[in-house]
């Protein structure tokens, strides 16, 4: 047994460096000593409510600092925290706290009628397992903050944890349809700490800022490295371009990930200038793929700072380095270190250097399971290897090519259409902020191409003039779109990626 819980690097910090700003949200700025008294009051608190080893807790808040003390707080009692979507129903909300077996529930005050409603249908929660994060609090819930205020701010009693054991589940953001919790553990998230922390060059000296939500798996992608070096980790409640570029130049900010929407936000943002965003060190893409155009203004703009991640919460990845991105920059990098990649053809063989096939791979940040599917987890995971159903192909030096996710691929007339390729000729037109292509039924072709987009300024192109730009600037034939959808906004997941099923349900509706 090799004792490794995540909560042990807080504790460190608190040992190595008690006074150092630790976290930052909002007006409150707090040094590793000061969130430790909190992480470990509400550990102790937990505690007293019953809470031991390997039980689940939900916890459906946005980015707040009691979202934040509770991820250090469960990892201390060796439980386990099931972050979910804010941005979920109610159907949503009771399917998924019934799937991960939750006994406790921590929300806050825009929930209270969810939950008031759906209760009878929870009965793993017990009637006091109800925590609010308001103040103050209402019937039928306890109070997040009594609870604290009245526990002991000692460290917990340790609790025997192997490295295997559980630390989160995360749900999957539905992109393919159902959601599925992917059970990640202290092992994989201590692996996390200690490879993102040398993949990004982070320090104690840096300054961590995250915009997404924190219960979106690309979040521990910086938090885990922050709080191994114990750097400052600043959080924002929303993500506001303008919001996000004055705190990066008045903290000094060195590192942020981003999902592509937040990039484009912030090189379209009226107060955006190199100067103001001039300390950070990394910046780097993950979520979804991100248009050339864009890569290519940022490392314009502010040079040898671009990373990208291809990762899957399952626990596949590769990176692309900021030094790599002038000699690949239409890559996402290799595979770190102890991780292997194949590319593999329809008939399960190896393809060859060049050729597309399904990404393959494994590593030490492979989840332990989809929770209670064995069924999904042997489909996904066989002979330790992860299959990723996306589509991608290496060159002769390793790196990783992405073309698309398999099923999103189009296939019109036979051949196979790939929406990426079209996305990067859309994303060129100058009206266009941001573009998702897919395939609808067609009646000769079985399928074909459609764009759907939104505007930099509204009405400053019609969809038939982006229809024939379009169509003269593609590589073949049958990449040509058959129509372009303006929107307002994209439908998309907690984690920032656009919904692709969403707007084909979408069209499909609309024109029936």
């Amino acid at each position: 047994m090799h004792p490794i819980n995540i909560g042990m690097l807080l504790t460190r910090n608190v040992q190595s460096r008690p006074e150092h700003l630790g976290i930052v949200f909002e007006d409150e700025r707090l040094t590793f000593r000061e969130f430790n008294q909190n992480v470990d009051r509400i550990a102790n608190a937990l505690r007293g409510l019953g809470i031991g080893k390997g039980e689940k807790i939900a916890i459906v808040l946005p980015n707040c600092l009691e979202l934040l003390e509770l991820y250090w707080g469960i990892a201390k009692l060796g439980a386990v925290a099931v972050p979910l979507s804010p941005l979920l129903m109610r159907a949503g909300l009771k399917s998924l706290i019934t799937d991960s077996d939750a006994k406790l529930v921590v929300t806050n005050g825009q929930f209270i009628d969810v939950f008031d409603a759906i209760k009878p249908e929870l009965p793993n929660v017990a009637s006091e397992g109800y925590i609010l994060t308001e103040q103050p609090s209402r019937k039928g819930y306890r109070d997040y903050h009594a609870l604290k205020a009245a526990a002991s701010d000692a460290e917990p009693e340790a609790v025997a944890v192997d490295e295997n054991d559980p630390y989160n589940i995360i749900y999957s953001s539905g992109t393919t349809g159902l959601p599925k919790g992917i059970v990640l553990s202290h092992y994989v998230r201590a692996f996390y700490a200690t490879l993102f922390a040398s993949s990004f060059r982070m320090t104690p000296e840096s300054v961590v800022i995250h915009a997404g939500s924190i219960v979106f798996n690309g979040a521990f992608v910086t938090l885990m490295p922050a709080m191994l070096v114990g750097a400052s980790y600043i959080l924002l409640a929303k993500f506001v371009a303008e919001e996000f570029i004055e705190t990066v130049h008045r903290e000094r900010a060195t590192h942020v990930i981003m999902v592509p929407s937040q990039l484009i936000a912030i090189l379209n943002a009226p107060n955006f200038s190199v100067k103001a965003l001039e300390s950070l060190e990394m910046i780097c893409s993950v979520g979804a793929p991100l248009h050339m155009e864009v890569k290519e203004k940022l490392s314009q703009l502010l040079p040898d700072r671009f990373y990208e991640l291809y990762g899957l919460t399952e626990g596949f990845l590769t990176i692309l380095d900021k030094t790599h991105f002038a000699r690949k920059p239409q890559s996402v990098g290799i595979p770190p270190p102890f991780f292997q990649i194949r590319i593999m053809d329809d008939s399960g063989e190896d393809a060859p250097v060049g050729e597309i096939g399904e990404i393959v791979g494994r590593g030490p940040t492979l989840m332990t399971e989809y929770y209670k599917r064995p069924k999904l987890t042997a489909e996904t995971f066989k002979e330790g290897w992860l299959y990723s159903g996306d589509l991608g192909y290496v060159d002769a030096d390793g790196f990783l090519y992405l073309v698309d996710r398999k099923k999103d691929m189009i296939i019109s007339g036979g051949v196979n259409v790939y929406p990426k390729d079209i996305e990067e000729v859309v994303a060129q037109h100058p009206a266009v902020e941001e573009v998702a292509v897919f395939g609808i039924p067609d009646k000769k072709w079985g399928e074909t191409p459609v764009a759907a987009v939104s505007l930099r300024q509204p009405k400053t192109v019609s969809p038939d003039e982006l229809v024939q730009w379009v169509n003269e600037r593609v590589g073949a034939k049958f990449q040509r779109i058959r129509q372009v959808f303006i929107l307002d906004e994209f439908p998309r997941s907690i984690s920032g990626k656009i919904l692709k099923r969403v707007l084909r349900e979408q069209y499909v509706t609309n024109t029936q």
